[in-house]
C-alpha cells in the first residue's frame, strides 16, 4: 500500500494509451471532454509528534502524511499552514504536533509518544507505548499513517515502543531493547526521491540497553540511557521525536510539516504566492514548497 510516492507510481505506468502527466496536462488546459478546472498534485506532510520522556518513553508518531490531485480554480486563493512539531517534554508524555494544510485537504499532526505513567497519543501516526501497565502504543489515522509500537516492561525495567511511520507501523520493544520507529514514506514529487514522515524511535533505561533507532523519513532516535536525551525529528519532513530518559532528561522534539505542489511546466507561474516563492523545475514541472511554520496562501 505504501513505499513511493502513490502519484508518482502511477505517472510511471500506462493508463489505457494515455500516462498520467499526458491527462493531467489536459485537465490543466481544459482540452478533455467535461473538464471544469486545472489541477495540481501535491505532498502535504503535518507537524511529527514529540517523544515521551521517562522510565524507557515510547518515540513520538510522524505527521499524517497526504498525495493526490487538488482541483484548483483561477483567481482563488488557497490556503497553505505548515504544522509544528510537538515540543520536547521532561517526565511527561510527547506533545503531539500540529495539522498541515492546503486548500481542503488537511494531514493532521503526530501523536506524542507515552511516558513511564502516561499513554501515547493518537496522531496522524501514533506515538509509541509506554513501560507500565497498559503498554500499548496509540493508533494512528487511517489513509495518513500508522500505530504506534507497544512498550515493553519486565525484570525491573522497560523499554519504549516506537512510534508509527507514515508508511509501517512502529516497532514492539523488548527486554533490554527499546523499538524503533515505523518507516516513511518516499515521494519524488520534488525532483528527487525523498522519504518522509518516519516515526521516533522509543527509549530504554536498561543498563547496557538499546535505544530505538527513528524511522527512515526523518524520525529522531531514543534515548540508551535513563539520563540521556532523545533526539528531535527532522524539520520539514514530520519526523517523529525520539523517546527521552528518566530524571531530569528531555525527549526529542517533532519535526514540523511540510506541503509540495507541483505541475507541468508548460503553464505558467503562480501569480501570487504568499510567503513569496519562486518555483523550481525538475522532470518537465515546476515544484513550489512552503516549509515555515505557519500559514500562506498562493493564486493560480
Amino acid at each position: 500500500m505504501y513505499g513511493f510516492h502513490q502519484v508518482q507510481l502511477l505517472s510511471n505506468m500506462a493508463i489505457g494509451i494515455f500516462t498520467l502527466r499526458q491527462q493531467l496536462r489536459g485537465l490543466l488546459s481544459t482540452n478533455w471532454p467535461g473538464a471544469k478546472t486545472p489541477y495540481v498534485e501535491y505532498l502535504v506532510v503535518g507537524g511529527g509528534g514529540g517523544g515521551g520522556a521517562g522510565a524507557g518513553a515510547g518515540g513520538g508518531g510522524a505527521g499524517g502524511l497526504l498525495t493526490g490531485l487538488l482541483p484548483v480554480t483561477p483567481g482563488v486563493s488557497y490556503v497553505t499552514t505548515i504544522g509544528g512539531g510537538g515540543a520536547a517534554v521532561v517526565n511527561t508524555v510527547g506533545n503531539s504536533g500540529s495539522n498541515s494544510v492546503l486548500g481542503s485537504v488537511t494531514a493532521n499532526g503526530g501523536g506524542g509518544g507515552a511516558s513511564n505513567s502516561t499513554l501515547a497519543i493518537t496522531g496522524g501516526s501514533g506515538g509509541g507505548g509506554r513501560t507500565d501497565g497498559n503498554t500499548v502504543g496509540a493508533a494512528g489515522i487511517f489513509g495518513q499513517g500508522n500505530a504506534g509500537g507497544n512498550g515493553f516492561s519486565g525484570g525491573g525495567v522497560g523499554s519504549g515502543g516506537g512510534g508509527g511511520g507514515a508508511g509501517t507501523v512502529g516497532l514492539d520493544a523488548g527486554s533490554s531493547r527499546a523499538a524503533n520507529g515505523g518507516a516513511g514514506i518516499a515521494s519524488a514529487i520534488s525532483g528527487t526521491v525523498t522519504p518522509y514522515g518516519g516515526g521516533g524511535g522509543g527509549s530504554t533505561e536498561a543498563s547496557g540497553g538499546t535505544a530505538g533507532v527513528g524511522g527512515v523519513g526523518g524520525g529522531g532516535n531514543g534515548a540508551a540511557t535513563n539520563v540521556s536525551n532523545g533526539s528531535p525529528g527532522t524539520n520539514g519532513f514530520g519526523g517523529g521525536g525520539g523517546g527521552g530518559g528518566y530524571g531530569g532528561a528531555s525527549s526529542g522534539a517533532g519535526g514540523s510539516g511540510i506541503v509540495i505542489i507541483r505541475y507541468p511546466d508548460i503553464y505558467p507561474n503562480l501569480t501570487s504566492t504568499t510567503p513569496s516563492l519562486s518555483p523550481t523545475t525538475a522532470n518537465g514541472y515546476k515544484i513550489y514548497t512552503w516549509s515555515t511554520v505557519g500559514s500562506g496562501a498562493f493564486t493560480v
